[in-house]
């Protein structure tokens, strides 16, 4: 699941006090968060995590077809869960731009929705594209990954849209190395998107995983190279490519969660969670 970016440069003030009030140094040690570094014995401890996520989200795209509906897809990643005596990540979620708490354990976004659908009673029909999203914790450690399907018959043009954002994803990870930066990654994925001819929305990106889903870093789908936090082992993130056909604007829908395009164009979403090493990329959630 994606993570809201916000600002993170703040002490370039030197001119003035501002940031001195009260409401200045909230700011300030709000947006000075650390990212935690993993020894390699923790990244190992993580790996039943991301196999775990891996197993569910292939399990899934076996079942997704014309005739399911989302509610059973949702069901099916809730019985894993309980089968493997893993945690959801999403269940009890209740981020800021959340209306509620997310109430299932998957993201189901269908069509013009790319990122934190809801499941709700729908049958997919022929030709739908659907985007998985899924994390959960596994004795006390989390990955997240998301991939993009299209059921039945295809449409040339979703095609082109999921194999952009699986290229994107690519190009991501192989930018995350030892001596890189954060922007050298979301560089590297907003190439991909702009060559294939889509606009790059950075309101929602990757972001750092380990005891939750969510930490620091901010992974934006767009940055300069170069810039941004320095790649050093031990740190684990998850990088998420996702684009609109025709657009980089979305809107909430009304169940308060799901993100949909503004222009009804569809979308689509891919995501690994991925430990920097010594070694290269190590993809946890690799399927």
């Amino acid at each position: 699941m994606s993570e809201f970016s916000s600002a993170i440069t703040l002490l370039n003030s030197d001119k003035s006090a501002w940031w001195l009030s009260t409401a200045g140094l909230e700011r300030v040690r709000q947006n000075l968060r650390v990212s935690e570094y993993r020894t390699r014995a923790e990244i190992e401890q993580m790996r039943p995590a991301g196999r775990f996520v891996a197993e569910v989200l292939s399990a899934l795209i076996a079942h997704a077809d014309v005739g399911v509906n989302l509610l059973e897809l949702d069901a099916l990643a809730h019985q894993m869960i309980r089968d493997r005596g893993a945690e959801s990540c999403y269940i009890n979620y209740h981020p800021s731009f959340g209306a509620s708490p997310f109430g299932r354990v998957l993201c189901t976004s269908v069509n013009d929705a790319v990122l934190h659908g809801l499941p709700h009673d729908y049958e997919l029909v022929d030709g739908d594209l659907i985007s998985l999203d899924f994390a959960a914790s596994v004795d006390g450690w989390v990955s997240d990954s998301a991939i993009s399907v299209i059921v039945g018959s295809p449409r040339r043009q979703d095609q082109h849209l999921i194999a952009t954002a699986e290229a994107a994803l690519a190009a991501g990870i192989a930018a995350a190395t030892p001596g890189n930066k954060i922007g050298d990654i979301s560089f590297a994925i907003a190439r991909v998107g702009s060559q294939a001819g889509y606009k790059i929305n950075t309101e929602f990106g990757g972001h750092g995983v380990g005891r939750t889903m969510h930490g620091d870093p901010h992974v934006p789908n767009n940055g300069r190279r170069g810039r941004g936090l320095l790649l050093r082992p031990g740190l684990v993130i998850a990088i998420e490519p996702w684009f609109l056909a025709g657009t980089d604007k979305i809107y909430t829908d009304s169940d308060g969660w799901t993100l949909r395009s503004r222009d009804g164009s569809r979308g689509a979403h891919a995501e690994h969670t991925v430990a920097i090493t010594n070694d290269g990329p190590l993809v946890l959630t690799a399927r």
